[in-house]
């Protein structure tokens, strides 16, 4: 067992590149480590995936796309190493741990993948519940959303081309920015330019879109152990069951709702909403997609070998979407 532990402090697993700041709460129960404990004996074969390096992929760590007083909130880059004479799309990667724990190291790999692909890829750093409730990473996020756009011509961005992926608690919050486009109630931080902060596709890997489903508001049952939801939102379900439908990004999902892809672990209370929010799109005419990876842990997309089945799903979508 030591040796293993040695050996695995050597190698640079996603979720564990990234430099904390110690001057605000953070929960950091949910780490790739933690994660691959937990689903080693049920898959033996499941190992993590690590970081890579590619000559054909450029990146910037840790740049600052919005300063909160003395807080900053971080994005790493990565981007063609080669210019393209066309502007390309960009994605939006937004970490998992239950809207409190995680960082978005854990998005550096399907980042980089993206990269290659031939797209801007940012692995998005929010605040998180220890720090602050709902909505607040919402309006981080809306931030960098408008953020890349105000930047886009440094990067060579096609503003008209971005989508917002999320694993997880993240998944969720990738569909409330798809569908709460320049919404008055979740505004981003005041900035000096104009931009807005609607996108163009969605991809959901394995996260709720219904907070009211029973799998989520029906948890709360001891008042010691809250729930991911609570902790995010502030109440329990039966305490305040407005702000847990207000959060869920089902109930924004209409027309203008944005082409969606589904990719989700074989465990049902993960897909809360799904269905629902598919049928919406249908009836629109709106481009969707589902895909169910079977025997699958819900953390799938940070092991082998389902990292190697989950990206090149995301690219195809993209690719469709986006007529690349």
């Amino acid at each position: 067992m030591r040796l293993l532990f040695a050996l695995f402090l050597t190698l640079p697993f996603a979720g564990f590149s990234q430099k904390t700041n110690v001057d605000f709460p953070r929960d950091t129960t949910f780490t790739v480590w933690s994660s691959w404990q937990k689903i080693r004996k049920d898959f033996p074969d499941a190992t993590p995936v690590k970081e890579f390096r590619d000559k054909k992929i450029r990146e910037e760590r840790n740049v600052i796309y919005y300063k909160l007083s003395q807080r900053e909130l971080h994005a790493d880059l990565f981007f063609p190493q080669k210019k393209s004479k066309k502007k390309i799309p960009a994605v939006i990667l937004i970490h998992g741990g239950g809207w409190a724990s995680g960082n978005k190291s854990q998005q550096v790999p399907i980042a980089q993948k993206l990269a290659e692909n031939g797209y801007f890829a940012v692995a998005a750093e929010y605040r998180l519940s220890p720090e602050a409730k709902y909505p607040a990473g919402l309006i981080d996020l809306k931030t960098l959303v408008k953020w890349i756009k105000i930047n886009a011509a440094v990067y060579g961005i096609d503003t008209s081309k971005i989508a917002t992926l999320g694993c997880s608690s993240g998944a969720t919050m990738a569909c409330f920015l798809g569908v709460t486009p320049d919404h008055p109630k979740f505004p981003s931080h005041p900035l000096n330019e104009k931009a807005s902060d609607k996108v163009q596709a969605i991809v959901n890997i394995d996260g709720i879109v219904d907070f009211t489903d029973a799998a989520e508001s029906g948890k709360d049952n001891d008042p010691a152990k809250p729930s991911a939801g609570t902790r995010w939102l502030g109440f329990t379900y039966k305490q305040n069951p407005e702000i847990w439908r207000e959060a869920s990004p089902l109930f924004y999902a209409d027309k203008n709702t944005p082409p969606t892809l589904f990719i989700n672990s074989a465990l049902p209370r993960f897909h809360a909403g799904r269905d629902a929010w598919t049928e919406i799109l249908k009836k629109n005419n709106i481009y969707n997609d589902v895909y169910t990876i079977e025997n699958t842990p819900h953390p799938f997309w940070l092991f082998h070998p389902w990292f190697d089945e989950t990206w090149p799903l995301v690219v195809k979508f993209l690719d469709k979407v986006f007529e690349k």
